[in-house]
Parts: C-alpha cells; sequence; structure tokens
C-alpha cells in the first residue's frame, strides 16, 4: 500500500472532515496572533466566527432538507448525519456571510482589518479543504500518462488535489510573509487574487469541471471574474493612497 492510499484510507470520509477542522483550529491560531496588527477586538471577531460557522452548519443542511424533503422524510434522523453529501455547501456559505457581515456591523468591527485578520484563517481552510479532497477522491483530474500521474477511479490522472495543496501552502506563506501596511484589505485580496488565479490554472487540469456556454468551464470562468475584481480593488488602493500622499 503506497502513502496515498494509507492517506485515503485513514481518512475516508467522513473522517476527512478531521482534515478541515485541524486547518481551522491552525487558522485561527494565526488570525489570533495577527488581530493586534490590525486593531480588531479578538473578542468581537471570535464571536462574529461563531455566530457565522453555526449560521454555515445549520443552514446549510436545512436548506438541503428542505430541497430533498422527500428523502428526509423518510429518515428524519438523517439531518444529523456527518454525510457532506447532504449539504447545500453553497447556501450555507451565503448564509454565513450575511450573518457575518450583520454581527460585524452591530459589533462595529471594521470591513477591511477584520477580513485582514481572518486571512490566514482562510487560507489554512483552502489548504484543508484540498486535503480532504485528496482523502475523497473529490475535485479530481482529468486523465493523462505524466509521469507524476495518480491511479483514481479506475484510471491514471492529474493529481489536481496535489496540486491544489501545493498552491494553497504557497498562497499561506505569501500571505504571512506580508508586513502589515496602511492599506486596510489589502492582505485579503492578494489571498483572493492568488487562491483565484491558481484556481483559473489548476482547473484546466480538473476531470469533473461543470462546463457552460458550450464548453467553458464555469469554475474559470468566475475565477477570471473575481481575479479582476481583487485586481481591479488593489490598484484603486494603490492609487488613493498615492493621491492622499
Amino acid at each position: 500500500m503506497n502513502i496515498l492510499s494509507l492517506f485515503q484510507n485513514v481518512f475516508a470520509p467522513p473522517r476527512d472532515l478531521i482534515l478541515i477542522i485541524l486547518a481551522a483550529w491552525v487558522g485561527l491560531t494565526l488570525s489570533e496572533k495577527r488581530a493586534p496588527l490590525h486593531r480588531v477586538n479578538l473578542d468581537s471577531l471570535s464571536n462574529l466566527l461563531l455566530v457565522s460557522m453555526i449560521g454555515f452548519v445549520v443552514s446549510g443542511r436545512v436548506l438541503y432538507a428542505l430541497e430533498n424533503l422527500s428523502i428526509f422524510a423518510q429518515s428524519p434522523a438523517s439531518i444529523f448525519s456527518l454525510n457532506t453529501d447532504l449539504f447545500d455547501q453553497w447556501s450555507g456559505l451565503a448564509i454565513a456571510v450575511v450573518t457575518a457581515f450583520a454581527y460585524g456591523r452591530r459589533a462595529h468591527l471594521p470591513l477591511w482589518p477584520s477580513l485582514d485578520t481572518l486571512t490566514p484563517l482562510f487560507a489554512t481552510l483552502a489548504i484543508g479543504i484540498a486535503f480532504s479532497h485528496l482523502a475523497s477522491g473529490l475535485a479530481f483530474g482529468k486523465e493523462t500518462n505524466v509521469p507524476w500521474a495518480i491511479d483514481q477511479w479506475g484510471a491514471l490522472r492529474h493529481p489536481t488535489q496535489i496540486y491544489e495543496i501545493i498552491a494553497s501552502i504557497l498562497t499561506l506563506v505569501l500571505i504571512l510573509i506580508q508586513k502589515p501596511i496602511a492599506k486596510p484589505g489589502f492582505e485579503f485580496l492578494l489571498f483572493v487574487a492568488l487562491t483565484s488565479a491558481s484556481r483559473l490554472v489548476i482547473e484546466g487540469f480538473r476531470g469533473d469541471s461543470t462546463l457552460i456556454l458550450g464548453g467553458f468551464r464555469a469554475a474559470q470562468i468566475a475565477a477570471w471574474l473575481i481575479l479582476f475584481a481583487a485586481l481591479a480593488s488593489i490598484d484603486y488602493q494603490k492609487r488613493l493612497g498615492h493621491e492622499k500622499e
């Protein structure tokens, strides 16, 4: 048994959730250490994370259950299942963002400094999710004969999950070596730009992409739009800084 097979056996779903939880713990520790640099109230930020996490978990499962009411009606106890397939990730994320924004305004947390403080958490979560994909076999690559191909789902494929892990680790390193600067939001926007750029490249090697508009990869279109918005925001920050000087 090779290392990859051993890893996938140890962290087979739902045990792959351990990888995400571990990444969240590391990310929270890093964010807590950087909170004073951005002059953000750590207690308020911790409460924001708690309410948004509850919103994500509860709404993601409840909304999925409402969308598949006939299935859950036959087995109501499955609403407490650890099976992550029974979860509406995007709806949960949307509710979590709305909840976090509402709480942040109520607690008078500054938006950009708070996002900068949480950026290490976002970056480490990306690493944890990538490891989770490797353990579960999700986000797999297309078939290839390159020397570093891995055997997955009955074929030799690009190890896109490993590409994702490497890109996410490099992104975290680049974030951590940044010195705090006077432009709130820069660290977060840099993370968004790097993550969308890496997704743009890695998506080209994926074997499970959603295709739209006659063959375009939906994730790449989204990555292009997000990358453009992030770079435009960074450029706007620089020009605004020059005008103030």
